[in-house]
């Protein structure tokens, strides 16, 4: 059942998170690893979310003051200074600098949106926005789209992959330095509203002028869904949306009819939360009823109760859900759920940890407060929130980011001593863990050492990317021979010619190899440039089957789907019992 009647928010800040981390340079080399198969999507945002309650205030100003009530101190007080203070103050700034400090205090996961980023933050999980309708990326202080969204006002008019944004109603963008946001807000803008783009396209000399009826445009939460054997499906999911549980049951009810899937590898690397019902909905997809997916606890909350109540589209057949230090929130309710059910195996590294429930309320002036109300718990009681400190969000996230770098592996992992307070059963007897983050059922550690040492470097400065965009854009044409995706995986290789030209790339960008390097690593490399050339011509469809060549917790999780190692795993214990 759902049991909520207000949003009830499972996300992972991760703006906050990368605000945090570009304080503490020591990590900077490892952001476009953690981010490396994220692309900058300029898809511009723009509808407005209802959320049920409100608060509003008088006048845009906090409420007369009143010097007898002890809880009036904050707001007496920041009347007092715009009243008395000796020079002029920007009393909104001072107003918004206040709830923001105050929250920090409470936990690291209530926070306050400004108006002016609402719209940003809430409508990637709402399923559609408004705007033009492009993914772009910022190449040498240049706009260059990556992809039209198919079926959106740019596509129409015939913006193309591979093409420069130059002006935007007259204004040079080119080699501005203007940072992704400035961009977005000069071309995003309300349903029916136009704007004026230049275009430089390769192979013409004068700019294409184009002008775009802005349009609302759907937001996908699902990457990809496609069918890795003859009896496996794979299927990713980046948020947990208002689409999110239609998008998957489409792409299962998809695969299950186009070939003969009977096992599904769920993919929550990467996906940092969402709203908390549709965590449910997709739970209830694949647990059999009656069966505890979540509850949750708040000191002025009741607990509630989430159960699976209907007949899910994939409640019995062999599953296993894919967890990284990036799956947060309502990802860990799904593999909680699974783990703690024995429906199915969880594979992977260490999730998050994060067991906060949020409420959003939106105030009178169009911002919006995100409170802390509940702590949620899997089905055998297991609290994932990992520890925090009050008032100290630094720690919080660099601490993240220490065990991930840290490497655990199986080995480090079967030799932790955890306290038996953490230590949770599940029906069929297996161990599971509280603590901190879901612990999977298979760890696949970190590829690091220095075997991998020139390949990570390669990939944390971006030269990978870099290079691979670069051969997209040149030999487009040709690339589009090959009429779609599975042609594009099936036939293309990366030859040694383009290899070697790579080297010398990365030479050029100050990253040469040591002895042996080209050696250890030559195999992983084509591997990764194939991967995001092909998502550069042919979308997420060329992308994954290729990278999953050499991705060893979805390698992994394919080996236990084809072995009795999955079975054994879950039903071991049942029979000891």
């Amino acid at each position: 059942m759902v049991f909520f009647t207000k949003k009830l928010l499972l996300t992972l800040n991760y703006n906050m998170f990368t605000q945090k981390l570009f304080k503490y340079k020591k990590y900077n080399v490892y952001l476009p690893l953690l981010l490396a198969v994220m692309l900058v999507i300029g898809i511009l945002l723009g509808i407005n979310l209802n959320f049920s309650g409100s608060i509003n205030k008088s006048n845009g100003r906090f409420l007369p003051i009143n010097v007898d009530g002890s809880q009036d101190k904050i707001n007496n007080i920041l009347n007092y200074i715009n009243e008395a203070y000796v020079d002029t103050v920007d009393f909104d700034y001072l107003e918004e600098q206040t709830i923001t400090s105050l929250l920090q205090n409470l936990d690291p996961h209530s926070s306050y949106i400004p108006e002016s980023d609402f719209r940003e933050v809430n409508d990637p999980l709402m399923g559609s926005f408004e705007g033009i309708g492009i993914e772009f990326n910022m190449i040498n202080d240049t706009v260059m789209i990556i992809n039209p969204i198919t079926g959106g006002p740019s596509e129409k008019v015939g913006l193309m992959a591979g093409d420069r944004i130059v002006k935007v109603d007259d204004t040079n963008i080119a080699g501005e330095n203007k940072s992704t946001d400035e961009i977005v807000n000069m071309l995003k803008g309300e349903k029916g509203t136009e704007v004026e783009v230049s275009i430089y396209r390769r192979g013409i000399d004068e700019l294409l002028e184009y002008t775009i009826t802005r349009d609302e445009i759907p937001s996908y939460s699902l990457d990809i869904a496609y069918m890795v054997d003859n009896d496996i499906g794979y299927i990713k999911l980046n948020r947990f949306a208002a689409t999110t549980h239609n998008e998957f049951r489409s792409s299962l009810a998809r695969l299950k009819q186009k070939e003969d899937m009977s096992k599904m590898i769920l993919d929550l690397r990467g996906n940092g939360g969402g709203f908390l019902e549709a965590a449910i909905e997709l739970a209830d997809e694949l647990l059999e009823p009656r069966n505890l997916i979540v509850y949750t606890e708040g000191r002025n909350r009741p607990t509630s109760y989430a159960n699976a109540t209907r007949n899910g589209a994939f409640e019995n057949k062999p599953l296993i859900v894919l967890l990284d230090e990036w799956s947060a929130s309502a990802s860990e309710i799904i593999a909680g759920a699974v783990q703690d059910n024995d429906r199915g195996l969880v594979v992977g590294r260490r999730s998050f940890g994060k067991g906060l429930v949020q409420e959003q309320v939106q105030l009178g002036d169009g911002s919006a407060l995100r409170l802390t109300v509940a702590r949620y718990y899997t089905p055998t009681g297991r609290s994932i929130q990992k520890p925090y400190k009050e008032g100290d969000p630094d720690d919080y996230y660099t601490s993240f980011i220490d065990r991930l770098m840290d490497d655990e592996d199986i080995e480090k992992t079967d030799s932790m001593e955890y306290h038996d307070s953490l230590r949770y059963e599940t029906p069929a007897g297996r161990t599971v863990y509280g603590g901190g983050g879901i612990l999977p059922d298979f760890l696949v550690p970190h590829r690091t050492g220095e075997n991998i040492k020139f390949f990570n470097l390669l990939v944390n400065m971006g030269i990978i990317y870099q290079f691979a965009f670069d051969y997209a854009d040149i030999n487009r044409e040709m690339l589009r021979n090959y009429e779609n995706a599975e042609g594009f995986v099936n036939n293309f290789s990366i030859d040694q010619s383009t290899f070697n030209e790579f080297i010398e790339f990365a030479i050029d960008n100050d990253i040469e190899p040591q002895q042996g390097d080209i050696e250890k690593t030559e195999s992983l490399i084509k591997n990764h440039l194939k991967a995001y050339i092909g998502r550069n011509i042919y979308g997420n469809e060329a992308f994954y089957p290729v990278l999953h060549k050499k991705d060893e917790a979805f390698k992994k999780a394919v080996e236990l789907l084809n072995t009795n190692d999955y079975y054994s795993h879950l039903e071991t214990k049942k029979e000891e019992k």
